[in-house]
This record gives structure tokens, sequence and C-alpha cells, in this order.
């Protein structure tokens, strides 16, 4: 089986309200959707969602790099060959993790449609049943986020994830507002995305949070600053995620090294697919230390592919994929399967998801076709 054709899509994927985190505000998603077909005719999904300024990719350079460089080069090559479709990828081009994702993704949705089984199988075969929903609280005043944990409270969630990371003070008012309404017993996860710079800021606001009960909390300082997270880790009770710091197998190596963090966030667009992802997985499994999957709020397509990774692995604890329940009008049917308070996939072949082409069309700013 051999790669025939590569048809790139650039969407715009709109949002039901805009998202807004630390040091972004989006009121849509960018997205690049890749459709490969094999000689025998099946066709594979994938999907990229870059992040400047994290994989340091924006949508125009993915789309060039995927048009000009990536799909050329992949051309009649054998999709079920995940590690030589990795190694050609990497000598064409360095780091572009978000680029080489979309092909990775695609690749393992052709091949499990070939087999006839879904991709969780080709990774190992599936070990959890179900995972739990978390809804993501947008950075807003502190009683508009608590309303908002209210209202989902009453649709059936049971975990939130609060985007802070404006200002210290000012944080720690949103984090005490969610919980006082919410309640003890309802989990909440605060995600700094590196709004609080350093360590000193970090430990001013955690000690005015250690008896909230939180979860975890993600990335409060700087990307770059792993010896920051050390110590944050050694002097909070508060578990600490690494998310923007752990982008692949030399940063993993790393934090394992400095016992940098007690969980890690692993994004499919920041390690370059669901292969690079299964390699973090293991070696966060062999230093102990639990992973979760999370997303850069992608369509059906990205979200199933890090849920496929998710399912598979028992290291796996938690996921944050909530691109389909946040869109007004998504290019596939992954959201059928969010049945809140959890998500269940089905057993379909490949991601399991079908595409509606017409509202992809809809959703589409430009379009490649390369053979």
């Amino acid at each position: 089986m051999k790669i025939k054709q590569v048809e790139i899509f650039a969407v715009n994927l709109p949002l039901i309200k805009p998202f807004i985190i630390s040091y972004a505000t989006y009121p849509h998603i960018q997205s690049i959707i890749v459709k490969l077909t094999s000689e025998c005719g099946v066709v594979g999904w994938g999907e990229s969602v870059p992040d400047e300024h994290i994989t340091g990719e924006t949508p125009d350079s993915t789309y060039a790099m995927l048009k000009n460089t990536l799909a050329p080069a992949i051309i009649g090559q054998n999709p079920m060959e995940f590690e030589k479709i990795h190694e050609l990828m990497d000598k064409k081009v360095h780091r572009a993790p978000a680029a080489k994702a979309a092909i990775d993704i695609a690749c393992f949705d052709l091949v499990g449609k070939k087999l006839g089984v879904p991709v969780y199988q080709l990774l190992g075969g599936r070990y959890h049943e179900k995972f739990p929903v978390t809804h993501v609280l947008s950075i807003d005043e502190p009683e508009k986020m608590a309303e908002e944990a209210e209202e989902k409270l009453q649709e059936g969630y049971r975990s939130f994830k609060m985007k802070v990371g404006l200002d210290v003070a000012g944080d720690v008012k949103r984090i005490q507002a969610v919980r006082n309404r919410v309640g003890d017993d309802i989990a909440i996860r605060v995600d700094v995305n590196q709004g609080w710079i350093n360590s000193a800021n970090t430990l001013q606001a955690l000690r005015q949070l250690e008896s909230l009960g939180l979860d975890w909390l993600e990335q409060p300082v700087v990307q770059d600053d792993i010896d920051a997270m050390v110590e944050i880790k050694s002097k909070t009770s508060v578990p600490q995620m690494i998310d923007e710091g752990i982008r692949d197998m030399v940063d993993l190596r790393q934090i394992i090294a400095k016992r940098a963090a007690d969980k890690i966030n692993i994004k499919l667009m920041k390690c370059g697919g669901i292969y690079p992802a299964m390699k973090l997985a293991h070696m966060a499994e062999m230093a102990g230390i639990e992973c979760q999957i999370g997303s850069m709020v992608e369509s059906s397509v990205g979200s199933a592919a890090g849920f496929h990774v998710a399912f598979s692995k028992k290291i796996i604890k938690s996921v944050e994929l909530t691109g389909p329940v946040k869109f007004s009008k998504d290019i596939g049917d992954l959201k059928e399967s969010y049945v809140i308070p959890y998500i269940q996939l089905n057993d379909k072949s490949g991601l399991g998801v079908s595409i509606d082409e017409t509202i992809l069309a809809e959703l589409t700013q430009s379009s490649e076709i390369v053979q």
C-alpha cells in the first residue's frame, strides 16, 4: 500500500464563544486538515493546529510546509511504516511538530481503515473504557467563571480546568470563587499557561491556594525554565504538571533527570503526532510520571487521535480534548461520543470519525492537492 495523493485544507473552525488564555484570545481556531488517499482508494484524515507561542509554527507556515515539503516527500511511501515516515519527515525539516502531526494522524487513520481496526488497536489495544470530560473555563472575572462552572455542574460536569495567568492576585480570586461555588468534591485543575512567569510569583499564589484541594497546577512559569518547576515542586504539596515545557524526548529526559514534574501534558501537536506521543508516554511510564493527553483545541480529527492514544495507555490518567464541544460547527462527528460527564470511543476502524465534506468545503479558506 502506498500514498497516492495528499489534499490540504486551511479551515477556520467557529467557536461557540471566544477561547481566552493568558497569552491570546481566539475568536475561532485555524486548523490545517490533511486527506491522504492510497493507491487502493483508502482515505485517512489528519489535522494540524499549530501555535506560534509553543510549537513555533503559524497556520500559514504549516500550510506551506505541508504543501511544499512534507506532502511531496511522502507520495509513494507506505503509510504503515510509521517510523520510516517520521524519519523521512525529520530529514526534510527540523521540528515543525504540528505539521508532521497532520501526516502522522492521517497515516494512522488510513492504516486502521485498511486493516479494519480502531487506531487504539495499532497502539497495543484498548485499556481504558471511558474518561471523565473536563470543562475548560476561559479567563474571565471571578464571578463570571464561577457562574459558568455552576451552569456546567448542572449539565453533569464533575471536573473543571481553569485558565488563569493574567495576574497573581486576580487569579487567586478566580480560583477561590470557582471552588466556593462548586464545593469541595468537584475536581479543579488550574492552567496558568506560563502567566505567572517565575517561581516567586507562583509560590506566592500557592500559599493562598494550598487549602483548596486542587488536582494540579499546570505550567505556571515560562516554558523553558525547568529549574523553576523543580523549585516549585519541592516547596508545595500541590501536584505540578508541565505542558508547554514538554515538547519532545529531549525535554522529557531533562524533566525526568531533574524530577521537575509530577505529571506531563502530552499534546500531539507539540510532539509530532500519535507515534511520538506513544514514545513520550513510554518514557514517562518508566520514570513513574503520570500523563495527560491535551490538545490545541482541535476538531474531531485531532481530538479523536488524542483519545486513541489516551485510551491505549495505563499511565495516561486524564484527557483534556474538548474541541468538538466548543465548536459551533465541526467537520466530524466526534461530539456524539461526549456523553457528559464521560467520553466513550466507538469501535469503528481508523479514528472512528465520519467527515462531512460539505462542512469541510464551507469552512475551507484555501486548499491544495499534491500528487
